[in-house]
């Protein structure tokens, strides 16, 4: 076989073969002055003649060259050459043998199918980083050439492999990493994210969170259920911009802070701009949304407020969805910008959703397309709360590769009729007058508790409570105030409002003092207690006692 003919093909020959013309013409251009003289004497003077390209013998290159080369030629890949590289890796492989016997490591690597491609198209193909049985790696060339007249009968295939092995560990290892990065991010988001939610006595709440595929880092979305006291409970979701570690510990610093503001019972735009500040304190780059929410189960409705979140969705008890689009301010880490309060109505028989922008977001769709499928799946999702969230997260798309993280928080206010409807019941009394309302107010607990069939111990306790916070409200509070008692199927919850917005607060009273007694009372004898502004001016205290299991069935 004529290796000189076959050489022309290999890759670089034919740009040597042009700079071989240019040498010879060389000396032409030397003789019009171009070159120095002394510059073409030292060229000349007993230099050692260097051999063309073609005067080489190609089986004495190839055999040197580091590279894999194997040359296989008829439409049946017959072996016409195999270098000693190639030997070295595979073993000595007979010549005339049909490659597919014969190279039985390219069938492994999957390479005839492409060695047919080549030569039926005339057209050299590369496949790269394929591992061979040697355990190294390697990057294939097939060029196809020609030997001839006889169209694909005279046409060979020249296979080059180069070791490409160095490259392809350092990329695994490189992968290897950001697996762990990714893994370590993944373990750091779960551990901030709520690994338990609570539930309130008047809701019903789950939530689910999916990290983005593996190609993706793991984002900053979270959520949060926090039970404030006297029925109420906030609800929290939220979004770090941005991807990985510092993503993640950021936002577990953003729902550690909304936890604390939340036990201060502010109203959810101050507990924002609390969060603004502390964004910006945090990393001055990051930024973050966040929607803050409130339900008040005495009220009926959510009282929100949105860092630039998305809107919250409500479905009512007729399958109607409503969206709560304002008010909606600039995201966290901003600053300069006053937030507000809106409200949304959540009645029995409705559920709420609130979501990250990983379930309504895509590239090829516009965002109000998102939400606006998003309502129509709520519209028509029924169950309970992780019920609903399964049947969101699924109409939305979301698969274990999606780009991008999600969470999503579904809280449901139960319609509660029959035996289930008399655990929740409430009462109230205006009170009107001067020094005779509390007695009129003990008079109406002792009623509203005897009717409730509360045991004795708890009727005397809730009494007392009662007696202590109206006695409060009537020294240091002004009108309207208002006595409300409120039952669940886990606790009592008596609360006192009035128009001052002065909060009492728990101090020790010395043994002379007429006052400052009644505070610490009621923080003694009740599970638990606190106080708040109303929005309207004004406070609210309110105390709970947990009822006994025989009081909860």
């Amino acid at each position: 076989m004529n290796f000189t003919r076959w050489s022309a093909r290999l890759p670089g020959t034919q740009r040597r073969a042009a700079a071989r013309t240019e040498q010879t013409a060389s000396p032409d251009r030397r003789g019009e002055g171009s070159v120095p003289a002394a510059r073409a004497e030292r060229l000349t003077d007993d230099a050692p003649s260097v051999p063309a390209v073609d005067e080489l013998r190609v089986r004495e290159v190839l055999d040197r060259v580091p590279s894999l080369v194997a040359l296989v030629h008829g439409p049946d890949h017959r072996i016409a050459y195999v270098n000693d590289a190639y030997t070295t890796a595979f073993g000595v492989r007979p010549l005339g043998e049909r490659a597919r016997e014969a190279l039985p490591e390219l069938d492994g690597l999957g390479l005839f199918p492409l060695l047919d491609q080549v030569q039926r198209s005339g057209k050299p193909r590369t496949v790269k980083s394929r591992k061979a049985p040697d355990g190294r790696s390697y990057t294939f060339t097939c060029t196809p050439v020609a030997q001839g007249e006889g169209g694909s009968e005279g046409r060979g295939v020249l296979v080059f492999a180069t070791d490409v092995t160095d490259h392809a560990e350092a990329a695994e290892r490189l992968r290897a990493s950001e697996r762990r990065q990714r893994e370590t991010a993944v373990t750091l988001q779960r551990s901030l994210l709520p690994q338990e939610l609570e539930q309130p006595d008047d809701l019903r709440i789950a939530a689910t969170y999916h990290p983005g595929g593996t190609e993706a880092a793991v984002g900053g979305d979270w959520y949060d259920v926090i039970t404030l006291g006297g029925g109420r409970t906030a609800l929290v979701i939220g979004d770090v911009m941005g991807r990985g570690v510092r993503a993640a510990a950021v936002m577990g610093q953003l729902r550690t802070a909304v936890r604390a503001y939340a036990r201060l019972d502010l109203p959810p735009h101050e507990v924002l701009q609390l969060l603004d500040g502390l964004a910006a304190e945090i990393d001055a780059n990051q930024i973050a949304t966040c929607a803050y929410a409130i339900h008040d189960p005495n009220e009926g409705k959510l009282i929100y407020s949105s860092a630039g979140h998305l809107p919250i969705l409500v479905r009512d008890e007729n399958g109607t969805v409503l969206r709560a689009d304002e008010p909606t301010g600039p995201p966290l880490g901003t600053g300069g910008w006053m937030h507000t309060s809106g409200s949304i109505p959540l009645a029995p028989g409705s559920t709420a959703v609130l979501y990250t922008d990983g379930l309504v977001e895509r590239r090829d769709a516009d965002l109000d397309e998102g939400i606006a499928a998003l309502e129509r799946a709520l519209a028509g999702a029924t169950g309970t709360p992780q019920v609903v969230c399964d049947r969101l997260v699924r109409s939305a798309g979301v698969t274990p590769d999606h780009d991008d993280d999600v969470a999503v928080l579904v809280l449901q206010h139960p319609a509660r009729a029959g035996a289930e409807g008399e655990l929740f019941r409430n009462a109230a009394l205006e009170l009107l007058g001067g020094v005779e309302a509390a007695p009129r107010a003990r008079a109406f607990a002792s009623g509203v508790l005897t009717s409730w069939r509360f045991p004795a111990d708890l009727h005397d306790l809730g009494v007392l409570a009662t007696s202590e916070l109206v006695a409060n409200s009537l020294q240091h509070g002004t009108p309207p105030m208002r006595l409300r008692l409120r039952r669940t199927d886990r606790r009592l919850i008596i609360e006192v409002t009035d128009g001052d917005d002065h909060l009492p607060r728990r101090r020790r009273a010395e043994p002379g003092d007429e006052s400052g007694r009644g505070i610490a009372i009621v923080a003694t004898i009740a599970s638990n207690w606190g106080c708040r502004r109303t929005p309207g001016g004004g406070k609210a205290v309110w105390c709970e006692f947990a009822l006994p299991r025989t009081q909860t069935t």
